[in-house]
């Protein structure tokens, strides 16, 4: 087994204690995700911009560090690749948009900057669809990302060059951002790990809406302790992003390890009756069983959604207003058609559509509070289908039932990103057809450390994990 081998199939946390302990340098360490980068990125497009030079330097350097006695910090030395919707200093930020081919901005985002500052190894930027819109992962900037258990497939998204280099070994660790599953839909289709946490629990800066709820950036990985670290070092409060939590972000490295015996657990297999692929409800009852060789109580029932799609509708057609506006209306022509239809909506919906989707949002709330109360967690599918083909832009129908616009099918998302619980993608299983499919547990208000160590449980018990993709010849 080459070093390239050894070093990638590793977690993220097995590799920083062979750094810490010597066994591994950072140099060796990112040389070898370098290597598999040239192998797999080929196949896949998720890793669109590349710094292997600035990747070796930094490893020099934190190498030099450790020799020195330094104490290491969180990631030290672990190699990491940035959503290209975050700003990185230096190097090109793009946002899947022809408008930012070229633009390289001079501050990195917040989430970027703690990853960095905790020793995090910067290797490159990771694929997304323009400007984040949809849960497929294609732009006119880099083309298509492809899945890698088949790459006639989508890797999902928004977050789906994140997934995808996870899933090849081409870096231990990822970030994204999540407003109707961007964080969870390509973990699931990728077989690895997508947390998105409450609002707030990644503090976000820059941001044109940083009132906004919807929208929270996150930690992706392939097992859920490695996701634990990240979230350790990205979380925190910070006094420019308004509805930061103020919580000690060290919490996230407290052990996993928990007895669930008496847990209760509703199962919502169709989140309360979408329409769901077949394939989908099938590998989810087929490890139902896991949790209650955990020895917790699962149950059949869902919250009320009802009034979820309009307000999420008209809450996400707000903030694309407020953010793109002006893009609209001075490059209408270089956007892609869902993407005008979403800033319009936004510009176009009468008040009365805002102020309803606000009250239904309250009432929504409310319920799903009071449905936690008596259930810690719940569980349900992360994606209402299959991973499809990549040369198609979206679901239009699932079964008989026709999707009304280019997110409709991924409700089973959405629903959870209005309520702002947190919620988590672990991969579950694979269909007869050799696809992944992701489960998603939900747990109690900014109760992500439950919610973690269920997760961590339930991924121990099945090692679905551990099923890699295969490198074409």
């Amino acid at each position: 087994m080459t070093i390239e081998s050894t070093v990638c199939e590793m977690t993220a946390t097995a590799m920083r204690a062979e750094i810490a302990a010597g066994h591994l340098s950072a140099r060796e360490v990112v040389s070898a995700h370098l290597a598999r980068i040239d192998a797999w990125n080929p196949h896949v497009n998720a890793v669109v911009t590349l710094d292997a030079e600035g990747a070796l330097a930094a490893a020099a350097r934190a190498d030099e560090r450790q020799a020195g006695g330094h104490p290491l910090d969180l990631l030290h030395g672990l190699p990491i690749v940035h959503k290209d919707s975050f700003l990185t200093a230096g190097m090109r930020t793009t946002y899947g948009s022809s408008l930012y081919r070229d633009f390289v901005p001079e501050r990195d985002s917040l989430i970027v900057s703690r990853e960095r500052a905790a020793g995090a190894i910067t290797l490159g930027k990771t694929n997304l669809p323009e400007f984040g819109a949809g849960s497929q992962t294609f732009n006119t900037v880099f083309g298509a990302t492809r899945n890698p258990y088949d790459l006639r497939l989508t890797a999902g998204g928004s977050s789906g060059g994140a997934a995808a280099a996870l899933a090849t070994g081409m870096a231990p660790l990822a970030d994204g951002t999540d407003m109707g599953g961007s964080l969870r839909n390509p973990a699931s289709f990728c077989n690895v790990v997508g947390l998105r946490p409450s609002p707030g629990r990644v503090p976000q800066w820059p941001s044109a809406s940083p009132y906004n709820t919807l929208t929270v950036a996150g930690p992706m990985a392939r097992t859920v302790a490695d996701v634990a670290l990240l979230l350790a070092a990205t979380a925190g409060s910070d006094a420019r992003d308004p509805l930061a939590i103020e919580q000690d972000p060290t919490r996230f490295l407290n052990g996993l390890e928990r007895d669930f015996h008496g847990a209760r657990i509703a199962c919502a297999p169709t989140w309360g009756g979408l329409p769901t692929e077949p394939a989908v409800v099938h590998a989810l009852e087929q490890c139902l069983p896991v949790f209650a060789d955990l020895g917790a109580h699962v149950e059949p029932a869902c919250p009320d959604f009802t009034g979820a799609d309009a307000a999420f509708q008209a809450l996400r057609g707000q903030t694309f207003a407020v953010g793109y506006e002006a893009v609209l209306r001075e490059h209408r022509h270089q956007l892609k058609d869902t993407v005008i239809w979403n800033i319009e909506l936004g510009l176009r919906q009468p008040a009365t559509a805002v102020v309803q989707a606000e009250r239904d949002r309250a009432a929504l709330f409310a319920r799903m509070h009071a449905f936690m109360q008596t259930y810690e967690f719940m569980i349900g599918p992360v994606s209402q289908v299959l991973p499809f083909p990549v040369e198609q832009e979206t679901v239009s129908r699932i079964g008989d039932t026709p999707m009304h616009n280019y997110i409709d099918w991924m409700r089973s998302g959405y629903y959870l990103s209005l309520t702002g619980h947190p919620a988590i993608s672990v991969p579950c299983g694979f269909t007869a057809e050799g696809l992944p499919v992701g489960i998603q547990i939900v747990g109690r208000y900014r109760r992500e450390h439950a919610l973690l160590q269920l997760a961590h449980a339930f991924e121990q018990a099945t090692q679905c994990w551990r099923r890699a993709p295969a490198l074409p010849n």
